[in-house]
């Protein structure tokens, strides 16, 4: 998948927005109700463009385990992932992980913000 067609993708989530991180501009954030589901690095130093999404632990070590373009963070913790775009990962499993991202910021919203988000 290119830089464009992910950058679409993530704005065609229910109330997403694009910006440039407040931390350093040379990341962009897709944001839905305030909150950060996606990280792009969209001019990487080493030109493999990357993108960091929120997921499930469980779902985290089964997905690292199968494809070289999901690797964790530097962390290592079992909540976040790169995702290579242009990598052995499918267009399709990508944009899945992108809803899937932008689902699991939202449950850990207050219930208030959940129905606002459900609602739209």
């Amino acid at each position: 998948m290119n830089i464009e067609e992910f950058r679409e993708h993530c704005l065609n989530i229910k109330g997403a927005v694009e910006a440039a991180s407040l931390q350093t501009r040379k990341i962009l954030t897709y944001k839905v109700m305030g909150k950060v589901f996606v990280y792009l690095e969209p001019e990487p130093e080493d030109g493999a463009v990357r993108a960091y999404m929120k997921c499930q632990p469980e779902r985290s070590v089964e997905l690292r385990e199968r494809f070289d373009g999901i690797n964790p963070d530097t962390f290592k913790t079992l909540m976040w992932n790169w995702i290579t775009l242009e990598s052995d990962v499918p267009d399709t499993l990508i944009e899945e992980l992108v809803r899937h991202s932008a689902d699991e910021v939202v449950k850990k919203m207050p219930k208030k913000f959940r129905e606002e988000w459900y609602g739209m």
